[in-house]
């Protein structure tokens, strides 16, 4: 509200403590709270009845045109966003119904069937990974069993 920084309040704290003294700065800061909370109150119930008045006088219907007026672009962007929406709505014994039920199991077949490709990939994947690994540790054992072969001669 005042921009004030922790700085400013611990300058206007020890100002207070030397002038006002510590025995009576507790009542004072009670005081001032108690002040700011009125001033906060009065704040909030101005808003609101001047919120009620526009209410009241169709201002808010007056902004919204104007609003409208001035971005023309978003409103026409909501109709489409509307209209968008309205289309993917239909009634299920229709034509297009039984289409999109139909479009929507194949869809999930297709996803079912694409999850079990990739499955068998990795899992094919993994046996030559594990094939791969396999052999390399057979030739590091016949690397290892030849060299310590050499050196017991």
């Amino acid at each position: 509200m005042f921009d004030i920084g922790w700085t400013e309040m611990l300058v206007i704290g020890i100002v207070a403590l030397i002038v006002v003294g510590p025995k009576d700065l507790p009542v004072l800061f009670r005081t001032l709270g108690q002040f700011v909370g009125k001033a906060k109150g009065m704040a909030r119930e101005f808003s609101r009845a001047m919120n009620d008045a526009a209410d009241e006088s169709g201002m808010k219907d007056v902004a919204k045109g104007l609003k409208t007026a001035t971005n023309p672009i978003n409103s026409a962007m909501d109709g489409v966003k509307s209209a968008a929406a309205d289309l993917g709505k239909f009634d299920p014994d229709s034509e297009t119904g039984k289409l999109a039920a139909e479009r929507a199991e194949q869809t999930k077949k297709i996803q079912a069937a694409t999850a079990r490709a990739a499955a068998d990939r990795k899992m094919k994947e993994a046996e030559e990974a594990q094939a791969h690994a396999t052999a390399l540790e057979a030739s590091r054992d016949e690397t290892t069993t030849g060299s310590a072969t050499k050196s017991d001669t």
